[in-house]
């Protein structure tokens, strides 16, 4: 185990460090409730003239989203749901189908103002990551339903290519966005694989979304951005494509999905550094106090010197109790031989 002096680097300098493979003091941390928390992650206003509409229906809640899509979710189950009505059922509607607009000053000043009340809370200088929501996929995907959509890849490959770069002009406004607010990064999501493998083939994914990753992801290199990509599920297959396209953190749920050495040995390799909780699928839930601090000092381990650990937001929804998540905290910092300073 890892003993060791965090000295006066603040959160950002951390975080840098493991970002950059320069031996840092200790693994990032980015923990809620009061924790240690060394980044200060704000996320995009809504798009302009959007303002969410929610019911009930019995046990079951719908709410809109920002693409006109219609989502159903149990009262008492996770947070998100799944898609009820998607906003292109069929290509009827493509000719007028437009994606959310975001006025780039005034989103700016949203981070903005995000990343001086962050500051104002704590008098450390944080790593400032302007959260600017899914990715080429995870939004096309929902505009036609999954099933659906991984049709679409093989039968209507023209359409997709008109969907997917009306979303990337989404998001090279939001990229915009970010870097005039002063961003160190943005964070993005894409979950692109099941527990064993991607949802398809990595040929399709050079095909179909290489290009524009390459292209957005270059946008914000060349505003000075890092970028963070959130990704549920088994991608090994194109992770070198994806570091080749730009990302520099992957922020994984699931860490032990992957082999973990493996996925060191390519990341130590490549240059990039591992952002991911205490594994909430085979660890957490599991409410095993030793087998949960055991495998929170392994991935700490396994990682060191590139890697920042956090915790999940819907533990309700993963069946996780505080306490759970409080015993892999400690364990992150009687790794890292520091005392559970707040934020």
């Amino acid at each position: 185990m890892a003993v060791r002096k965090a000295g006066k680097q603040s959160g950002r300098e951390i975080i840098l460090a493991n970002l950059n493979h320069e031996s840092p003091a200790r693994p990032g941390i980015t923990f809620d409730r009061g924790h240690i928390n060394d980044m200060a992650l704000v996320w995009a206003c809504e798009s302009e003239g959007y303002t969410q509409k929610r019911w009930t229906e019995g046990e079951v809640e719908y709410y809109d989203d920002r693409w006109g899509n219609i989502w159903k979710r149990m009262k008492t189950g996770p947070i998100k749901g799944e898609i009820h009505r998607p906003i292109l059922p069929d290509w009827n509607g493509l000719k007028v189908f437009r994606a959310p607009h975001y006025d780039v000053d005034k989103t700016a000043d949203h981070f903005r103002a995000g990343f001086s009340a962050e500051a104002a809370k704590s008098p450390d200088n944080k790593y400032r990551v302007a959260g600017i929501g899914g990715w080429i996929f995870d939004n096309a995907r929902y505009l036609r339903k999954l099933e659906v959509y991984l049709l679409d890849l093989a039968l209507y490959p023209d359409e997709l290519r008109v969907v997917h770069e009306r979303v990337a002009v989404m998001y090279e406004s939001l990229i915009l966005a970010a870097a005039q607010a002063g961003a160190d990064a943005i964070h993005i999501g894409e979950d692109m694989g099941t527990q064993t493998g991607l949802l398809f083939s990595p040929v399709m994914f050079r095909d179909f979304f290489k290009p524009l990753y390459t292209r957005l992801m270059g946008m914000a290199h060349e505003k000075g951005m890092k970028v963070l990509l959130h990704s549920c599920g088994q991608n090994r297959a194109i992770l070198d494509d994806l570091i080749d396209c730009g990302v520099d953190v992957f922020q994984f749920d699931q860490p032990t999905v992957y082999d973990m050495a493996d996925l060191s040995e390519l990341f130590r390799r490549r240059g990039v550094a591992l952002w991911s909780p205490i594994d909430i699928q085979k660890v957490l839930p599991t409410g095993d106090r030793d087998y949960i601090r055991e495998e929170t000092l392994r991935m700490c381990r396994v990682f060191d010197g590139c890697l920042i650990v956090k915790n999940y937001p819907d533990l309700p929804g993963i069946g996780v109790s505080e306490e759970w998540d409080e015993w892999g905290y400690q364990a992150v910092l009687d790794y890292c031989g520091i005392g559970g300073t707040p934020e």
